[in-house]
């Protein structure tokens, strides 16, 4: 099966044209300018130039992406929520228009608790509910564990944090020579693969979709910022005892999940399940690894219930019909 996908992306990349093969970077100018708003701000964090917006009014709430994503991935919630909560989405190191930190090889997840702790200081936050998907929710639940007396709840959406096979793409571009083969280019068709075995729904992955993680895989430094983070994520996902502290998580925590989850599976879910016997649980039919851009109405709803009540008011499987 292995030998069967090598050559069949080898083929690939045979057949694409080089405008599409994402050999050279974008310009952060021209980048800057297609994916940033009116909300959109910069700010320097120990010599990194992090983007985020912060929008709303209320009760802060902090929003965390997957790996290889950016804030946009948030936009469904924050048009659902922000007239209730003041939403702060960033774009995490060596993702989106922040870009890779000077120096920085190992993006682990003590370097980004820290990171996140200190974005937290530099805006004045001193309590914030957090959700994070994916990575980010890997990177939610161990703050949530180092910094308890900043954290009111927590939403881990398809979360990250317990041993695993890592996602076929990912464990592809973290091989020797392919890693670095991956820093020189990053052709269109496997960032649409990638989003196409995310999903629950193909037919949801637009052009545009594709286009955005595209263009953003293509700032200045992400593609050998990525490459890193997959290593790092490769070499914790072996680590026996990457999970051992969850069941001490003290805050309320969500988990939602996506049933057609392919990256992170059910399996996994079961295992929060088991080390957080109280904390409450919604998962998806028919939607993948990525529930806020796949559903956001709906998801968006159950998270303002648990932030709102400490609970959830959906069915145990909801449905993906009408969103």
């Amino acid at each position: 099966m292995i030998y069967f996908r090598l050559m069949t992306l080898a083929l690939l990349v045979l057949l694409t044209g080089c405008a599409s093969m994402g050999m050279a970077s974008r310009p952060l100018s021209e980048l800057t300018n297609h994916y940033t708003t009116d909300e959109s701000r910069f700010i320097a964090v120990d010599g990194l130039r992090i983007h985020y917006r912060d929008e709303g009014s209320g009760p802060v709430l902090v929003l965390l992406h997957g790996v290889a994503s950016s804030l946009h991935t948030w936009d469904g919630w924050v048009a659902e929520m922000k007239d209730q909560y003041r939403i702060i989405r960033l774009d995490l190191p060596a993702h989106g228009l922040t870009g890779p930190d000077p120096g920085v090889e190992r993006y682990d997840t003590q370097y980004m608790v820290e990171k996140l702790d200190r974005f937290l200081d530099k805006l004045g936050i001193e309590r914030l509910s957090l959700a994070g998907n994916s990575l980010g929710g890997f990177i939610s639940w161990n703050y949530a564990l180092q910094r308890p007396q900043r954290v009111d709840k927590l939403i881990l959406i398809d979360s990250a944090g317990y041993p695993q096979e890592m996602p076929f793409i990912m464990d592809f571009a973290s091989w020797p020579v392919i890693g670095e083969m991956s820093t020189l280019m990053m052709p269109r068709f496997l960032i649409g693969m990638n989003l196409r075995s995310a999903y629950g729904d193909e037919d949801k992955v637009s052009d545009a979709l594709v286009r955005r993680y595209h263009d953003l895989t293509l700032r200045p430094g992400n593609r050998m910022g990525l490459v890193n983070i997959f290593r790092t994520m490769k070499a914790q996902s072996r680590n026996p005892h990457l999970a051992d502290q969850v069941a001490e998580l003290s805050v309320p925590v969500l988990l939602m999940w996506g049933e057609q989850d392919e990256w992170v599976p059910l399996t996994v879910l079961q295992q929060f399940r088991d080390d957080l016997p109280r904390a409450s649980v919604i998962t998806y039919e028919g939607v993948g690894h990525i529930p806020m851009e796949e559903l956001p109405v709906q998801s968006s709803r159950d998270a303002r219930n648990f932030l709102q009540t400490g609970k959830v008011f959906t069915l145990p499987s909801a449905t993906a019909m009408g969103n």
